[in-house]
């Protein structure tokens, strides 16, 4: 039987579809529906990776893990929280027992202001009064303080900033008459064990 056709209105012909064409016309169809749907896949990727938290975002927030056994009483370490510079100090008892000698030149002698969780709300503003913990950044205008543990007449060791002159003691606290306005921070932390800290992360938290 002929595949050809007659238009009997014009007098041309055409030929009908084999089963070849039908064929090639399914594979076509398929095919530019395949590539249709990666191409989608391939624009939706990168928007959803975008939606993603980065590993730098998720490392700045995240609690950090400080080995403090090897800092010598009298000395001090510095670790790093969210970019900022944590200072861990392991106070002799000579050092904690100067806290209590010039409460009337602190500014804020009893941590009325909130600059420390509630836990480290004593002279000491710890958990372990052996160890300090308190962000090492100016509460004036976020410089450093330089460290200074020699004790003088009118000096009982702790911070001074050397942009503006703003001094604390061994527990942070600041001195009257300082630019600063209030007590370095004392950031959220624990013990996991009795060298190991966790900065910026509390039991509370888990609570």
């Amino acid at each position: 039987m002929s595949d050809t056709k007659y238009d009997n209105s014009n007098g041309l012909s055409f030929q009908s579809p084999t089963a070849i064409d039908l064929e090639k016309r399914k594979f076509l169809i398929q095919a530019t529906a395949a590539t249709g749907a990666v191409g989608a896949a391939a624009v939706a990727v990168p928007f959803v990776g975008s939606m993603l938290p980065s590993e730098r975002a998720k490392a700045a927030g995240a609690p950090v893990e400080v080995d403090i056994s090897k800092i010598e009483p009298g000395s001090m370490m510095t670790a790093e929280w969210r970019g900022q510079p944590v200072w861990i100090i392991h106070r002799t008892e000579e050092m904690l027992a100067k806290l209590d000698a010039h409460n009337a030149q602190l500014a804020d002698p009893d941590l009325e202001v909130p600059q420390q969780p509630a836990y480290t709300k004593n002279k000491g503003r710890a958990i372990n009064e052996k160890y300090a913990v308190m962000l090492g950044t100016c509460t004036h205008l976020g410089c450093s303080p330089n460290a200074n543990f020699a004790v003088t007449a009118d000096w009982d060791g702790g911070f001074v900033c050397p942009c503006h002159g703003s001094k604390f003691d061994l527990s942070g606290r600041v001195f009257k008459g300082s630019p600063a306005p209030t007590n370095l921070v004392v950031p959220p932390h624990q013990y996991l064990t009795e060298s190991v800290l966790l900065i910026g992360e509390d039991k509370q938290a888990e609570a």
